[in-house]
């Protein structure tokens, strides 16, 4: 009787069970050649304050995945860190007066807390803190390598500069072009920073997409976007009375013709020569001026396009006409030659800027159905035929750029040109809490690397943090103070500090030998376990580092130190968990829901179990009590039903009676949901059907045991109610383990094999068959498999229910749908 049964008390069975784990050390994982191996990650949190339900649907969806590979017998790495640099630490340091390794800590110590208690099954001997030294040795020792291929370098770039606080403010503290401390409006100015030559890797980057067969479809996009391979000409405008030119790159050379300017960036080579003693040169100097402390962005994306005429044309190198030269805010000199031919007619930034200024406007590409078409009202950018463009008249745009670029290549003033909007990584950050970059400056020898052996350089503890002095680093004399690796005399050290992304472009291969001190990781460990099978994080890092990690694989590939050049094989984007108003939670919205207060409340599993039932797991859905209430009635059936029918689980070896067609009806409800589950795990990521069909044979098993009082000694019952269990288990596992234990088992049942379906068991003799009349259900039948519908209207005809309502009533028509059900229509 249930009556004697307690009630599932989670508060006391989910912490008994996370000690348990840890003390048998469960989880932790060695390489294992004679098992598959499975290496499943989600992105490495930043660790800021309390996680809420929001995050445990991210960790609790990786920790199914990964729980169930194991019982599939996969050798199953899942570990956890921390991405702990980072300018938020900085900040807390400035506003509470808070150290922020201090600060890192406690929340490291935070989360660590509250992903024990999310029961998620972490090798925590594998952990790792970015923000510490023994990690961020290897991050510099990293650095050196690249700079020893040939891909760091040193140059001059803009920062954004607070002229009130005389400080060098990262990106995220100038958001909306002021300082994010006195509201001041943000200066750019130039400044000697660090690159990586991620521009070197572009082709591989994009042909590697390609090989990710497993990627969502719009990352792939969007990293393509991101990298921007664009193939065109290069070709130049000569200026008249002088031997310079200006060069041109398109990718439209079929509109050649309808030139009517040439735009230039501010910082155009040759804008002092354009301007020099002309009547426009104060006007075009005040109009630099006015610009110059724009961020790039601002300038394409966010401001007006505005531009000023500089008094100079060029000559259009195929028709010899005169161009007007102008100097405009929306050309930057850091992608193509800093320079824009003007074709208002086809394209809707010169289209729009033509009007602004009253430039003219040609038309030299028509729709194939238009031939008296004019660029009136709007631009046509789509491909056409081409008019007004002499002897290329009547050629269609993809004709007519390869005729063009033949014409200017034979004349010797075009070659063909492959052009990218990736930049190099620019990886300086003025401030403290990062990685420093393992180099000095010597005034003999210039920069010179600091000495393997000597690292890591350590940040010193002792840096003032007053927000108003720029980098805290440069006003430590004795970490700014050193001697030269090369000739032994005074250098300072690089007071900048490396960007946080560096930390997570390879923090993956680091878990695979945590406490190796020879090298970043060992190679044994990675030819085992990498590349990472299958990634979980947000879609919003679908270009900064998933590019870089990308990046820094292929690199680490082809020095040899990793395998293959791809480091993840698969990257599932999983969805939000929504507040209230259904808006993304946040503290600045008030909405969050914490982990803590839901599992004090409901349990840890209800909301595991809520979670992954909610919705499609790479869908958002909103948070609901109302759902995770149901969750716990779900588990409290599972605890009644398990523990009242327990002898069923100490009794299933020594087999069971038979109840005939009852027992092979349950028996196929059994399999059938292992086959759906199964499948629905492994390959789709179908978490929340799966949950259904767990569901589905929890009511099974319900309805058997209130139609057969011998329930408990039946081998099929028995056989569903262990793989009730399993199947719950990678969703609910500590009240799984605590039900496998009282039920007589002696080891986890995180360690059982998964269940395997019988395709005989699949395979029925009869099935059933809804019958309606008139399309109300009036009865059901049995049938074998594939009966046709005179057989089926046989047997519906001697149901009592069904008779009723045919009787003295002509039979119209029959609506059959094989296997499933037969409507028959009557008046």
């Amino acid at each position: 009787m249930t009556s004697h049964i307690a009630p599932y008390e989670p508060q006391t069975v989910e912490p008994k069970w996370q000690r348990r784990w840890e003390e048998r050390g469960q989880n932790e994982v060695r390489e294992d050649p004679a098992r598959p191996k499975f290496y499943l990650l989600e992105m490495l949190p930043y660790p800021s304050g309390d996680l809420h339900v929001g995050h445990a649907r991210n960790y609790t969806l990786g920790d199914v995945v990964a729980r169930y590979r194991r019982m599939r017998g996969y050798n199953v790495m899942h570990p956890m860190g921390y991405d702990a640099f980072g300018l938020p630490a900085e900040m807390a340091a400035i506003q509470r007066g808070v150290h922020p390794a201090d600060w890192t800590e406690t929340n490291i110590a935070n989360f660590r807390r509250q992903f024990r208690a999310l029961g998620v099954a972490i090798d925590w001997t594998r952990e790792i803190d970015t923000s510490s030294p023994e990690y961020y040795r290897w991050t510099q020792w990293l650095f050196l390598l690249m700079h020893r291929r040939g891909l760091a370098y040193k140059k001059e770039a803009p920062v954004n500069w607070c002229p009130k606080d005389q400080t060098i403010l990262a990106n995220e503290q100038a958001a909306g072009g002021v300082c994010w401390r006195c509201g001041t409006p943000v200066e750019q100015r130039f400044v000697n920073q660090w690159f990586f030559k991620t521009t070197e890797y572009a082709d591989r980057l994009l042909e590697g997409l390609d090989r990710l067969p497993d990627w969502p479809e719009r990352i792939k996009t969007m990293q393509r976007n991101w990298i921007g391979r664009s193939e065109g000409v290069t070709f130049a405008f000569e200026l008249p009375g002088s031997t310079s030119s200006i060069s041109t790159f398109t990718t439209r050379l079929d509109t050649v013709f309808g030139v009517t300017f040439l735009a230039v960036a501010i910082d155009h080579p040759l804008v002092e020569l354009l301007v020099a003693g002309r009547p426009e040169e104060t006007r075009v100097r005040e109009f630099i001026a006015s610009v110059a402390g724009k961020s790039e962005l601002e300038r394409t994306q966010l401001m007006e396009k505005l531009g000023v005429f500089t008094g100079t044309h060029a000559k259009h190198p195929l028709t010899g006409e005169r161009v007007p030269i102008w100097v405009t805010n929306y050309v930057v000199s850091t992608y193509g030659t800093g320079a824009v031919m003007g074709v208002p007619g086809h394209d809707e930034r010169d289209f729009e800027f033509a009007r602004k200024y009253g430039i003219d406007v040609k038309t030299v590409v028509v729709p194939p159905d238009q031939p008296d078409f004019l660029a009136r009202d709007a631009s046509y950018v789509e491909d056409g035929v081409l008019v007004r463009s002499a002897e290329f008249d009547g050629l269609t745009s993809e004709q007519a750029r390869r005729a063009i670029a033949e014409e200017l290549i034979e004349r010797g003033i075009g070659e063909p040109t492959v052009n990218y909007k990736l930049r190099d990584w620019l990886i300086s950050r003025q401030r403290y809490w990062g990685a420093p970059i393992p180099f000095v400056n010597c005034p003999t020898h210039g920069l010179v690397p600091v000495p393997e052996e000597q690292l890591p350089v350590l940040l010193p503890y002792d840096a003032p943090f007053t927000g108003e002095q720029g980098n805290p680093l440069e006003h430590v004399p004795s970490f700014v103070n050193t001697t030269c690796p090369l000739c032994g005399g005074p250098a300072t050290r690089e007071t900048d500090t490396m960007d946080t992304f560096m930390d997570s472009s390879w923090y993956f291969l680091r878990y695979l030998s945590p406490h190796e001190d020879k090298a970043p990781f060992d190679k044994e460990a990675v030819d085992y376990w990498a590349p990472v099978d299958h990634y979980i994080g947000g879609a919003e890092h679908a270009v900064m580092h998933l590019m870089y990690a990308r990046f820094f694989y292929k690199v680490l590939h082809d020095a040899g130190m990793v395998p293959k050049d791809e480091p993840f094989t698969r990257l599932f984007n999983q969805g939000l968990v929504l507040g209230a108003n259904n808006e993304r939670m946040s503290k600045s919205r008030g909405n969050v829901v914490g982990i803590d207060e839901t599992a004090d409340r409901y349990g840890v599993d209800a909301l595991r179990l809520f979670e992954m039932f909610a919705g499609p797991p790479e869908t958002d859905f909103p948070w609901s009590t109302t759902g995770i209430a149901g969750a716990t009635r779900t588990l409290n059936r599972v605890w009644r039903l398990v523990l009242t029918h327990g002898d069923a689980l100490r009794h299933l070896a020594q087999g069971g009676a038979q109840n005939g067609g009852a027992d092979a009806e349950l028996r196929y409800s059994v399999h059938s949901k292992i086959k759906h589950v199964t499948e629905e795990i492994g390959d789709r990521m179908h978490v929340n059907t799966s949950v259904a069909a767990i569901m589905t044979l929890l009511n099974d098993l319900e309805g058997f045991t209130s139609t057969h009082e011998n329930a408990s000694t039946s081998a099929a019952f028995a056989e569903g109610l262990r793989a009730l269990l399993l199947m719950l288990a990678p969703f609910a596992p500590h009240i799984t383990e605590e039900l496998w234990e009282r039920t007589g088992h002696n080891s986890s049942i995180h360690l059982e094999a998964w269940p395997a379906y019988d395709d005989a068991a699949l395979t029925r003799s009869v099935i059933p068959f809804v019958i309606q009349v008139n399309g109300k259900h009036r009865g059901t039948v049995e049938a074998p498999p594939g009966s046709g519908e005179d057989a089926v209207f046989d047997k519906a005809k001697a149901v009592s229910t069904v008779s009723a309502q045919l009787e003295g009533k002509t039979v119209r028509k029959k609506v059959f749908v094989p296997d499933k059900l037969l409507n028959i229509v009557v008046s």
